[in-house]
């Protein structure tokens, strides 16, 4: 099969951004007086949106959902102002999108951050380098759904078992695997080779680089 697209999870695929998630999370906790976490800790709770990871900081004693919708709306404030602070590009990856091989391949983003956000870190860290990026509109179509993966397919009129779906989670697998796309899995991310493999990736890769092979 010759693959002519890609599309992308962001965080922990393209963009290492645990740190800025992780202190707007953490400013929110302590304008509450609540324990804060690690980055370590924050790891296991990135990958199902904003809203999910903030329902896993929360105490237990305070994880209703007024208390959840409360704190996702600061910590969507805190984190707008700063989510390419410290948010980086993993390496090797934009050598891979600046790699001529990719010239007629076809690339989108597609994650479970919010919509407005993820545009945002896109075309600031990535500007002119997808041809789509799409983030969380609404909780329903969130990953594992596939809904947003297959109309990006249609979009750019290829089936979806032309399309490699990377991505650094079970979520990402998952989402491939639902999609009928090819599911990649990288390590450098938040889980596993086995995790990865045991959720279905066909494929798992240590380097950026590996994905022109693949191609």
């Amino acid at each position: 099969m010759k693959f002519k697209g890609i599309i992308f999870d962001l965080d922990g695929t393209l963009v290492n951004s645990l740190e800025d998630i992780s202190d707007a999370m953490n400013t929110v906790l302590q304008g509450l007086n609540y324990p804060t976490h690690t980055y370590e800790t924050y790891q296991y709770f990135i990958g199902s949106g904003l809203r999910n990871l903030v329902s896993k900081a929360l105490p237990a004693a305070n994880n209703n959902e007024e208390q959840i919708q409360i704190c996702f709306d600061c910590m969507v404030n805190e984190y707008r102002k700063a989510c390419t602070l410290k948010t980086k590009p993993y390496d090797g990856i934009l050598e891979l999108l600046n790699n001529p091989a990719l010239g007629n391949i076809k690339m989108a983003v597609f994650s479970n951050k919010a919509d407005e956000l993820t545009k945002k870190i896109v075309s600031e860290i990535f500007p002119g380098h997808f041809d789509d990026a799409i983030g969380l509109s609404t909780e329903a179509l969130k990953k594992p759904n596939p809904f947003e993966a297959v109309e990006i397919s249609k979009k750019w009129n290829l089936k979806p078992e032309e399309i490699l779906f990377v991505g650094d989670s079970d979520i990402d697998m998952q989402t491939a695997i639902n999609a009928n796309m090819f599911p990649v899995g990288v390590t450098w991310g938040y889980r596993t080779e086995e995790e990865l493999k045991n959720s279905g990736a066909k494929l798992v890769v240590n380097r950026a680089s590996e994905l022109i092979e693949i191609l």
